[in-house]
């Protein structure tokens, strides 16, 4: 079995067509569709239904998908290995990260790690959803908050807190909100991507979840944030987001006696990429750069 036709198959799985596979590998679309067909005649079995629309794996296709993502993932562990016995990094390392964290704080940090690492490839998605890692062929991802459980390797990044926040002109204007219950009675900013946003706040030293409901609501924190500068309403929202407001005095805590627990930020990695050195090396990289900029 070609273990380039494994790549071709995988890849053709994960970005859903031949044409999107043969755009991301640089090579034809023909290329891909007549390889893959030699595996499937190779094999003996169909891996792929093919429609007018899109391509489906078969149950077969599914379980050679899964076991090749592993077999690809060891030869390239392989490969680092042995590199890693010279001077420099080499490979692609593929990260997903979440949207606002990204741009306010690894934007800056990619430069330098490439810099430092000019042999090693980045492919960075922007995401704020959590994606499947070993679906979508991730080494790495950069999650916030809670983890569930799963078998994924978690390395602690940085501390987080999610606060409530208002501008001064907005208290001046509308008072300062000495409970929970008065805090229905404001302008809420809506940060999430449902219309049914919970903020998940503690009363008496329990959680409590709070429905709130306000005139804006974004899936992106610097959008709300900007929001609260300008006085709209009161904000919830991490403080690697509004740390530089915080302290410039353009928001100003509320509640605190509400806010939950401290979380954190963490990387994340399948078990199988644990001991790959560009994963290990690029998460202590960013954990060491971020610790003292999230607040």
């Amino acid at each position: 079995m070609n273990v380039e036709d494994l790549r071709l198959f995988v890849t053709t799985l994960d970005t859903g067509s031949f044409t999107a596979a043969a755009d991301a590998l640089g090579v034809t679309k023909q290329y891909v569709s007549r390889r893959v067909a030699a595996l499937e005649a190779l094999l003996g079995v169909r891996l792929l239904n093919r429609t007018t629309r899109r391509l489906q794996a078969t149950e077969l296709g599914v379980l050679l998908h899964d076991k090749a993502t592993v077999i690809l993932a060891d030869l390239r562990d392989a490969q680092e290995l042995v590199s890693a016995q010279g001077a420099s990094l080499r490979g692609t390392l593929r990260v997903s990260a979440p949207m606002t964290f990204a741009t306010l704080h690894l934007s800056h940090l990619l430069p330098l790690f490439m810099q430092q690492h000019p042999h090693i490839n980045l492919e960075i998605d922007l995401n704020d959803r959590a994606v499947d890692l070993l679906a979508d062929g991730y080494d790495m991802s950069i999650r916030i908050g809670t983890l569930e459980d799963s078998s994924l390797i978690a390395k602690r990044l940085t501390d987080m807190q999610t606060i409530l926040c208002a501008s001064p002109g907005y208290l001046d204007k509308h008072g300062t909100p000495a409970n929970l219950d008065e805090l229905q009675h404001h302008a809420c900013l809506l940060y999430g991507h449902s219309r049914h946003v919970e903020w998940r706040l503690r009363e008496h030293g329990k959680n409590k979840n709070l429905t709130v409901r306000g005139q804006m609501r974004a899936n992106n924190g610097e959008l709300i944030r900007d929001a609260a500068i300008a006085g709209m309403g009161i904000a919830y929202l991490p403080t690697f987001i509004i740390g530089q407001a915080l302290e410039s005095g353009a928001l100003l805590p509320v509640l605190d006696q509400h806010w939950p627990a401290p979380a954190a930020v963490y990387a994340v990695y399948p078990q199988h990429r644990q001991s790959a050195r560009a994963v290990q090396v690029f998460s202590d990289f960013i954990k060491e750069h971020v610790q003292h900029m999230t607040g």
